[in-house]
């Protein structure tokens, strides 16, 4: 232990004024967001809001306790924490109670607690602890497949508990890793592989003509190849776009005849004696032939693998109710035309049903929670409604107000000044945590810090995300605003840590 006065001589006051300032304003919205005029007391324990102000309390002697260790409390007792964590996420699936369908929870009385919600520290931790061993090169295999385990192990974990949402937080540790050596290739085959997945479930086949046409365009651009090659791609490429679009083609053609001319347009090319460097060329072949493979099989995982409410939010991000009803429209045209048969208009019917069906499941879940999300946000204004004035807040059209979508509450009372004031501090919170990590003269401690700003980044932009219609609905809070004594108290312990392995950074020696 140190004195009092070394305790807080070199801590970043930035940092805790912005994170007093995103607790504050969490507290204040969670109180217009569940706001109830028998209980109009702000301090009132037996309402959200009193809750909140003793989590917040909590939270802050948490702070507090964490200012008093000693940092290096941390750098050796990392794997120890790691471990505790991951049996409470095994031990929840056994002993845990579930809450809208995810078994993630220790209940003790009225007290909930969230194993998932410590292990992002834990995991970062962990990270750190290792990433800053002697002899640790990002190049090697061995680092990579160490580094993933330790980040793998505790989103399985939590994957087993029905939690996706906070599972796929753990994606965020892909930044920590490119900062410390990870090739970008690697990052750059992810974000490849989600715009894949996207276009195929948007266009289906036209996905592997897109994807395709843009590799083998840019491969042989990269490799200064002859312009003729490359007009006789573009031609194929246009043509059968033009096809796909303009005529009704079977399903087979599609796949078996565009996939057939896309094969032999590849097969001459590779044959061509202009070919210099054949190693280029296998390279992209394989390309060709593994991002085909995973196209075909983004329609098994999305039908067979996702779960209904998984493929609900995906198709509603999709615009999916749009097509609903476009296609209704177009379905109501062809059964209304002159000269049809009385099957024909029966089966025009019978596929009317179904779409308004599946339209009416959609509007009643997600569909709905967006479209509610977007409209109370979009009534806020430029200034706002006002303070305890929002309509769509004080009447529960969005469900989750005080958690996942308490941004909307934001967006409602307090307009586009409001959010644009709230973005401000995260963004400056960001910027200050990546300041402080490369200052660091540990690489644990910049590994650490690093974690920190993803983690906090990955939960901001998702979160906002999906309550504008840019992102699924996959229920992670917003940090230090949302409702919630699990993850305020591990956003807390995430960042406090950090505030103190900075402030006694100039002990390492360099």
């Amino acid at each position: 232990m140190r004195d009092y006065k070394s305790i807080f001589s070199n801590i970043d006051w930035t940092i805790i004024l912005l994170y007093l300032s995103l607790v504050f304003i969490g507290w204040i919205n969670i109180y217009a967001a569940v706001y109830n005029e028998d209980h109009h007391s702000i301090f009132d324990i037996t309402q959200r809001y009193g809750k909140q102000l003793m989590w917040i309390g909590l939270a802050l002697l948490i702070a507090f306790a964490i200012l008093l260790m000693d940092s290096q409390f941390f750098t050796a007792f990392a794997i120890p924490i790691y471990g505790l964590v991951l049996l409470s996420l095994l031990g929840v699936l056994v002993f845990g109670v579930k809450i809208n369908g995810a078994t993630s929870w220790f209940q003790f009385g009225s007290i909930k607690i969230q194993p998932s919600e410590f292990a992002k520290f834990a995991t970062s931790l962990a990270l750190a602890k290792y990433l800053s061993a002697i002899d640790i090169n990002m190049k090697d295999i061995k680092t990579k497949v160490m580094a993933a385990i330790i980040i793998g192990l505790p989103a399985v974990f939590i994957l087993l508990q029905n939690d996706t949402g906070s599972t796929l937080v753990y994606a965020a540790f892909i930044f920590v890793l490119y900062r410390e050596g990870l090739s970008g290739n690697i990052l750059l085959f992810g974000i490849l592989a989600i715009i894949v997945f996207v276009l195929t479930l948007i266009f289906g086949p036209i996905a592997i003509i897109l994807t395709a046409t843009f590799t083998y365009i840019v491969i042989y651009t990269i490799s200064k190849y002859h312009l003729k090659t490359m007009l006789i791609a573009t031609s194929i490429f246009s043509i059968l776009v033009y096809l796909l679009f303009h005529y009704k083609l079977n399903e087979t053609i599609i796949y078996y005849g565009i996939g057939g001319s896309l094969f032999f347009l590849i097969a001459y090319l590779i044959t061509k004696k202009e070919m210099k460097d054949k190693g280029v060329h296998y390279m992209s072949v394989l390309i060709f032939v593994l991002t085909c493979s995973f196209i075909f099989s983004i329609d098994f995982a999305f039908n067979k693998v996702l779960k209904e409410h998984q493929r609900t939010r995906i198709t509603v991000l999709l615009g999916e109710e749009d097509k609903l009803i476009e296609q209704i429209e177009d379905l109501k045209v062809k059964r209304d035309t002159e000269g049809i048969s009385k099957e024909e208009k029966q089966e025009y019917r019978d596929n009317i049903g179904e779409k308004r069906y599946s339209l009416r499941e959609l509007r009643q879940g997600n569909g709905w929670n967006i479209k509610q999300s977007l409209i109370a946000i979009g009534s806020g204004g430029f200034t706002g409604k006002g303070f305890l004035e929002g309509t769509q807040t004080k009447f529960n059209f969005v469900p989750e107000q005080s958690t996942d979508f308490i941004f909307c509450t934001i967006g409602e009372e307090w307009g586009f000044i409001g959010t644009f004031v709230l973005m401000l501090i995260y963004i400056a919170l960001f910027l200050r945590l990546l300041f402080l990590a490369e200052r660091q003269r540990s690489i644990f401690s910049r590994v650490y810090g690093y974690a920190v700003a993803s983690i906090l980044f990955f939960h901001f932009l998702i979160n906002i995300g999906m309550t504008i219609g840019l992102a699924p609905v996959i229920g992670i809070p917003l940090p230090f605003i949302s409702y919630g004594g699990s993850s305020l108290w591990s956003f807390t312990i995430l960042l406090f840590i950090f505030i103190k392995l900075d402030s006694e950074r100039l002990l390492v020696l360099r």
